[in-house]
């Protein structure tokens, strides 16, 4: 792979390049800043409305039905997504395709119909979207953590909205929420595999250049304040109950924001990791269990995750607790601290054998850390961390006030599990 380079277009739109000769694969990316925390209340769950809109239609491909086809026709993997501070849009193929795959993106990001039919016939689907996502509770408790910790704030807010507003976008809702967020100094193409990079360069040159400038309007900043434990209970009559415990961290630019990677590590990356086999292997509570960190460019959650047995919860609670207590009191042994970090190592290079996940990497470097990093950067980032690192990180962010218990299951009291958050 050679070193991926970053140009600007006319418009001001960004070009991140990464060829590949060694693939047989192309794929462009296109990310653009703009998630559900750049969202109003009112209109909470339209930048993920217009996600979907994007393929249904545009100036040169009428409809839904022309774009699939053309892309099947390539054999191609397609899809988009939003986040809380991006959106995005992926064509994946053989490399010989990646010209007509560069001019489908292109219309579809730039062209887009938002046709008033179209948008009505998307409703059901989106409203299937959210239906679908309440039957599964270990994603929906992710979405009653980031409520329970950030509360009536965009930070707060599901991605995909409320039912509710869904059913009351219009088309100048799209027209107005694309405008103030599509623009080309909030966009960044990337383009990862085998190409001939003069050529992409000067198609993807003409192809963008319609994209007009505008103000790129900013997100709000995160009130990040926590002054007592918190739990959130939804009931849900089931054989399992689904919980995540978690603090603040820090942003993606912390300078202990490597730290929180091994420390995650560490307590549950792995089946060998500390959580697995105290929760799983000798305690038997439960199938999952896992610990990340998730970080944004102005806020971070560390948390841990299970799906545990019913009448067990509390104890999962407990042992999960009592292994945050352990990290803030004892130094993580060499050869542990070793493994975790040779593991995060592995995994990283793992996945990164492909163009799109290329793409993606280097895609969300530049967009949320606004720094051109390598998966050797945070490799050697990784390596400088130590036990005392990890212990000053635990006894910084694991404190008694910040702990937060969000859980779905055949529970109706908070009480019992807020009696057991102290460190």
């Amino acid at each position: 792979m050679k070193k991926p380079m970053i140009k600007k277009l006319r418009n001001g739109m960004k070009l991140l390049l990464v060829p590949m000769n060694d693939q047989r694969t192309a794929t462009a990316l296109v990310l653009v800043e703009t998630g559900s925390k750049y969202e109003t209340k009112e209109k909470n769950g339209i930048s993920h409305f217009l996600e979907h809109m994007c393929f249904k239609g545009t100036s040169n491909r009428p409809n839904q039905l022309i774009i699939s086809r053309e892309l099947d026709s390539m054999g191609a993997e397609y899809n988009a997504f939003t986040g809380h501070e991006y959106t995005g849009y992926y064509v994946k193929v053989a490399a010989g395709h990646l010209p007509d795959a560069l001019d489908l993106i292109s219309d579809i990001y730039c062209n887009s119909l938002l046709k008033k039919e179209d948008i009505e016939q998307e409703r059901g689907a989106i409203v299937g979207e959210i239906n679908m996502y309440e039957d599964m509770p270990m994603r929906k408790v992710g979405d009653l953590f980031m409520k329970l910790v950030y509360g009536d704030q965009p930070a707060g807010w599901e991605i995909a909205g409320p039912k509710a507003l869904v059913n009351t976008f219009t088309r100048s809702d799209f027209i107005a929420y694309r405008a103030m967020h599509y623009v080309p100094s909030a966009t960044m193409l990337v383009v990862a595999g085998k190409f001939n990079v003069k050529k992409t360069e000067a198609a993807i040159k003409k192809q963008f250049a319609g994209l007009q400038k505008g103000k790129k309007y900013s997100k709000l900043p995160v009130v990040d304040v926590q002054s007592r434990p918190a739990v959130l209970v939804r009931h849900k009559e089931s054989d399992q109950t689904h919980l995540i415990l978690g603090v603040r961290s820090f942003p993606l630019t912390h300078k202990s924001y490597p730290v929180l990677g091994v420390m995650s590590a560490v307590l549950g990356g792995g089946m060998s990791s500390r959580l697995f086999q105290k929760v799983r292997t000798e305690m038997g509570l439960g199938y999952y269990v896992r610990a990340a960190n998730d970080s944004f460019t102005d806020h971070g959650m560390f948390a841990a995750s299970a799906g545990v047995v019913n009448d067990r919860a509390l104890e999962a609670v407990s042992a999960i607790l009592a292994e945050l207590k352990r990290l803030k009191t004892d130094l993580v042994p060499a050869i542990e601290l070793q493994k975790a970090k040779d593991m995060m190592a592995g995994r990283l290079m793992l996945g990164l054998e492909s163009s799109d996940e290329i793409a993606e990497f280097f895609g969300f470097q530049e967009i949320l850390r606004k720094k051109m990093t390598t998966p050797e950067d945070l490799v050697a980032e990784m390596k400088k961390v130590t036990a005392k690192d990890i212990l000053r990180v635990a006894q910084e962010i694991f404190v008694t006030e910040h702990l937060n218990l969000a859980l779905i299951g055949p529970w109706k009291e908070k009480k019992p599990f807020l009696d057991l958050l102290k460190l």
